[in-house]
């Protein structure tokens, strides 16, 4: 598996997966659709990057995006594996480059808003050094299915 940055040949990739696992779980929200349908202008052109995962076929089976915050941190978003190559250790591949490519760019932190319901991610997130943030440390959200807000310090 080889994990590269994105191309514009990785759109519609990159909008399925995200697409396949949002809707199986939830309901797709504005914020969803503005940066899976702009990439390059809601992510790559302010500054953050996003990676994406190739199988030994060429065909892309996971993705993530750092997006740039207000605090020189990165907000952890779209992280998502495709079915068939869940159990693989994708998810922990893609966070150790978000963590260092935030460290090589000397982020102070990570950020994420996720859902309770989501087991497995938050093992992986909570295995990988993220932490709870207390009520009075979580910024507002444009997400209505965030109930977990986490981060890790670098």
């Amino acid at each position: 598996m080889l994990i590269t940055p994105f191309e514009p040949r990785h759109a519609t990739a990159w909008r399925d997966l995200n697409e396949a696992w949002i809707s199986k779980h939830f309901a797709i929200e504005p914020k969803d659709r503005a940066v899976l349908d702009d990439p390059v202008g809601k992510i790559i052109d302010k500054g953050g990057q996003i990676f994406m995962v190739e199988d030994e076929a060429g065909q892309v089976v996971g993705c993530v995006a750092l997006i740039p915050m207000a605090d020189d941190g990165f907000e952890v978003a779209k992280m998502t594996v495709s079915e068939a190559a869940r159990g693989t250790g994708l998810g922990r591949r893609l966070m150790q480059v978000c963590i260092d490519a935030a460290k090589a760019a000397g982020a102070p932190r990570l950020y994420l808003e996720t859902n309770s319901s989501l087991a497995p991610a938050l093992g992986l997130y909570r295995a990988m050094g993220f932490v709870d943030l207390a009520p009075e440390m979580r910024p507002p959200t444009d997400y209505a299915r965030c109930d977990v807000w986490m981060e890790r310090m670098l």
